[in-house]
């Protein structure tokens, strides 16, 4: 089957509620429902679900640039809003964009949004790379389903586990190269999908000792993940939340 990347908005943006009282509660697409992600953040654009994201200060949410763009143009700040707080965005708190301070990444598909300050704890930013076999987890609150992911799209936080493989494996073409801002993963439970686009991609570990290692951009909904690497983002992340 031909990959297709996760350029979610556009499909979102087209959903005429939040269709999700008929979405179920442990999926992501076969993942299972997340227990804990504080640093995890629900985007939404005209109050409709669009994408995910991670606070990485308190001031500072990051997800992918994607996201801001409707139609080849940039989304305005005041259509903006995020859910934060909360596992389940029904009951987190809002917060919105500062007007005019989002940066994108010259590199990678990743935007930093500034907001008011929110009472979260922060994702911890990794500072080494990611290698092949490491397994990660992804979170998000898309699609759980196949075929019309607008139907489907999760009130509650939910989870997959990937393992990253080599960046020159056959099923990365395309989306991550040797030495280039992403990184390719295979499914081992569950895989992200409309929705889930700018999640996070943490590594495992007992509760409070993840770090975020990348920015979910893509996947082809059955076997494989991508995700622009954190890591080699370190200096313009730094750069851009010191102001």
């Amino acid at each position: 089957m031909r990959r297709v990347r996760v350029l979610l908005l556009t499909a979102l943006l087209a959903v005429t509620g939040w269709a999700m009282s008929s979405a179920p509660a442990s999926a992501v697409i076969g993942g299972s429902k997340s227990t804990y992600a504080p640093w995890a953040v629900r985007m939404l654009v005209d109050g409709e679900p669009a994408c995910t994201g991670t606070a990485v200060t308190r001031e500072w949410i990051i997800s992918a640039s994607h996201c801001f763009y409707e139609h080849a143009e940039e989304v305005p700040d005041k259509r903006i809003s995020f859910r934060v707080g909360n596992l389940d965005m029904r009951k987190g708190t809002t917060v919105r964009p500062v007007p005019g301070k989002r940066e994108g990444s010259a590199k990678s598909d990743m935007m930093l949004i500034k907001v008011k300050p929110m009472k979260v704890r922060a994702a911890p930013l990794a500072t080494t790379g990611v290698h092949p076999g490491q397994k990660v987890r992804q979170y998000g609150w898309g699609a759980t389903c196949t075929g019309d992911e607008n139907s489907c799209q999760s009130p509650v936080l939910k989870q997959s586990d990937l393992r990253v493989v080599r960046p020159d494996d056959p099923r990365c073409e395309g989306f991550a190269v040797p030495g280039g801002p992403d990184f390719c993963m295979e499914k081992v439970r569950g895989i992200p999908a409309g929705g889930d686009s700018g999640g996070p991609i943490m590594s495992i570990g007992p509760r409070g000792t993840e770090t975020l290692l990348g920015v979910f951009n893509g996947s082809d909904r059955e076997e494989t993940a991508y995700a622009g690497e954190v890591s080699q983002q370190l200096k313009w992340i730094r750069s851009v939340i010191r102001h």
